[in-house]
């Protein structure tokens, strides 16, 4: 770890590393900031199972956050330095649980600060479901990607790989999947079949985030050990098809259209894994003066340079209201 990465730390009032329980499972999670006063900010990564780039491993990298905002870190349980084979008995509710009783840890360690959930794709649906659960301890949510309905398998994506030039026996294969013979093969092949022929994944003409400082970062963090930091991609998640079966069945319409905190939603203009279309026009025909819809240029359904900012932008926002 470098000299800068060390002061960042020292210069923080906390930065510490608690064992909660959630869910019933203990688990590490990791809160730093400048001031112990400051809004807080708890993070619900995507994945499920990928915490990035906001993760544990992150202390003392994200010095631009930390000094407007106490960062919850949170290995969501199955990946990361909270590791773990998820057999069927873990479920999308398993992962609200596990949630909720997070902000309820947080809310008793800073009880007079700001509360706010920001979730990427699989963590929207989280924060969601838990800003629902818990209205009271919830100040606002802002989402990267919400997982709305038709995750994956929807027109969009069939249309994209088509116009791709993407073979006819691929495109049989991918029409054949189904939520319930979904398998994580199946996860594998989508996932870079749309990174690679379309800009569902990444826009190729926007400006990506850094990425590998934050690897970097991650492989020298004074909190990961190399099974955390192998862990980050490989991981227990992939011992859940239940899991991805259940998501792929969702329809979270009517939850999203009754939120009652505020809630803004960022969303590639290219992202088709959960369809920037349909959810602007769920929004524009919402009579809910709670939801905020901005769709981001140049991006896709990870965020890049421009999609970090304005989240930067919104979280500025909802800590000065």
């Amino acid at each position: 770890m470098d000299k800068k990465r060390k002061q960042i730390i020292e210069n923080n009032e906390i930065s510490e590393l608690y064992t909660f329980t959630l869910g019933k499972m203990p688990q590490k999670v990791l809160i730093e900031g400048r001031s112990k006063e400051l809004p807080v900010v708890i993070n619900l990564h995507g994945g499920p199972g990928t915490p990035i780039p906001f993760s544990v491993g992150c202390r003392g990298l994200f010095p631009e956050f930390t000094d407007r905002f106490l960062m919850v870190y949170w290995d969501q349980l199955g990946c990361g330095i909270n590791d773990h084979p998820l057999k069927s008995e873990f479920t999308v509710e398993s992962f609200v649980e596990m949630t909720v009783d997070l902000i309820g840890e947080v809310k008793k360690l800073f009880s007079a600060n700001k509360i706010i959930l920001f979730g990427m794709s699989w963590g929207s649906i989280l924060a969601l479901k838990a800003s629902h659960r818990v209205t009271e301890m919830v100040d606002g949510v802002i989402v990267w990607g919400q997982v709305l309905r038709n995750l994956f398998l929807n027109e969009e994506v069939y249309a994209a790989l088509e116009k791709s030039g993407f073979s006819e026996k691929k495109m049989q294969r991918i029409r054949s999947i189904t939520p319930d013979n979904f398998t994580d093969k199946d996860m594998q092949f989508l996932s870079k079949s749309l990174q690679k022929y379309t800009d569902g994944y990444y826009n190729k003409k926007g400006k990506q985030a850094p990425m590998g400082p934050i690897i970097k970062g991650l492989m020298t963090s004074p909190d990961y050990k190399f099974k955390d930091f192998k862990a980050i991609m490989v991981n227990g998640t992939s011992t859940s098809t239940c899991l991805w079966q259940e998501l792929l069945k969702m329809d979270l319409t009517e939850e999203l259209l009754n939120v009652k905190v505020p809630y803004y939603i960022l969303q590639g203009d290219t992202d088709i894994i959960t369809s920037t279309g349909d959810i602007v026009k769920t929004i524009e025909n919402a009579d809910n003066s709670c939801l905020d819809c901005r769709v981001i240029p140049n991006s896709g359904h990870m965020p890049g340079k421009e999609g970090m900012d304005e989240l930067f932008k919104i979280l500025v926002k909802l800590s000065d209201v």
